[in-house]
This record gives C-alpha cells, structure tokens and sequence, in this order.
C-alpha cells in the first residue's frame, strides 16, 4: 500500500473505523449547544466545606454548650452579699455550733478536705498561729470537714490546734457554702471537700469567697481581709 492510500485511510488494521477525539475546545462547543452545565468532581476541600456547613455540626456546637451549663438540681454558688446560710453543727469537745452564736462579730469559715493531711495541717496551724490577730480583729475562725468528731479532736491534739473543729458528716453545710463538688484526681473524677474559705461580716452576709484555695500564705491573706472590713 502506497503513502497516499495510507493517510486516506481512518480505519484500524482490524477495519474498524477510529472516532476522533474530542478537543476541549470541542468539547465546550457541544456543551454550550446543548444548555448543559459541565459536572465537575467533588474535591476534597469542597467535601469538607459541604460537611462543614450541614446540619451535622450543629450537634457538637449543642454539646459544648451543654457541658458549660450547671448541672440539674445544682446549687446557685454562694455570691459576696448573700446571707450566709444557717448551719447547726457538732464541734470538737461536744458542744454544738451555730451560726447565730456569732450574730454581730466577723466569722471565718476555712473548709478543708480531710483532718491530718499535709495540706490540711498546714492550713489549720496558719489560722491557730493567727488566732490571737483574728480575735483584735473581731473576727471568729472555724475549721469545717466532713471528718468525724473523734477524727477531728485527734487532729486537734496532735497539732494542738486553737481553733474549732466542726463535723459536717452530712454534707449539709459544705453543699450550702459551695465546698463540696466534683474533684479530679489522677484521671478519674469523684466527689469530695473543695478547699475554700468564707468570711462572714458582721451583718451576717458574705464579704468575701476564696475557691480553691492555696495553702501557702492564705491564712495571712484572709487576716489581712478580715481587718480592712
């Protein structure tokens, strides 16, 4: 077969006839006759914008509003300017404790975890060291846990102790003055004593709340508060 024929030819060996492909420029002709709006693929940036933008995401914007929220039932936290709840507690030695018995004077109130742990000793020896400041100042100093009475006096002998010890085995006064709550404690959550400390003015009203307190130097700062009210 000469050259000639050879280029006239459009078929395959087999004489099969071969379609010409299409240009892109072709391609955008025939498009644009028939009114049809090419289809492109999906890419991946435009997948997650579209997923981005639906109704799933609402979901975990819900949840994380919802975990900010107090749980159901949950106390209001006491506030600076309340009036200080009542309470009616045993204390070391046996006598009952109210908060009526200091109508008019200032009260501290230091909420500890638990009687003769590092923290908490350190705690109850800063206030019995100021004990003698406290009482120029007018202002009265009770511990509070949910220890046991007879916990609570082996504490105070050991440490020989000058302030009063109450026992709030219940709980009732430690939910009431926010010092009970979830505590955390190598990955696993329970609860217990949130360390805090509340000063009572003399009218009877919250003047001042520290939370989650530290140790080292508080006492000192809760003097320092209760002499300028």
């Amino acid at each position: 077969m000469s050259k000639k024929s050879r280029k006239k030819s459009s078929k395959t060996p087999s004489g099969i006839a071969t379609a010409k492909k299409k240009t892109p420029k072709a391609r955008a002709t025939v498009q644009a006759k028939s009114g049809k709006t090419p289809r492109m693929p999906a890419t991946k940036s435009g997948a997650t914008i579209a997923k981005a933008g639906s109704h799933k995401a609402a979901p975990k914007q819900l949840n994380s509003s919802k975990s900010t929220a107090a749980p159901a039932g949950a106390k209001s936290p006491l506030t600076e300017g309340q009036k200080a709840p009542a309470f009616r507690l045993p204390r070391d030695g046996g006598d009952v404790v109210t908060l009526a018995d200091y109508a008019g004077q200032k009260l501290v109130l230091f909420f500890y975890p638990r009687a003769d742990t590092p923290g908490c000793t350190k705690e109850a020896i800063d206030f019995t060291r100021l004990a003698g400041d406290f009482a120029k100042a007018g202002t009265a100093v009770l511990g509070v846990s949910a220890d046991s009475l007879k916990a609570q006096e082996k504490f105070r002998d050991k440490h020989r102790l000058a302030v009063p010890l109450i026992s709030d085995e219940k709980h009732e006064m430690l939910e009431a003055y926010g010092a009970w709550g979830e505590k955390s404690m190598y990955g696993k959550s329970f609860l217990g004593i949130l360390r805090t400390t509340v000063l009572v003015g003399a009218d009877g009203k919250v003047a001042r709340v520290w939370r989650n307190v530290r140790v080292d130097g508080h006492a000192d700062q809760v003097l320092e508060a209760a002499t300028s009210l």
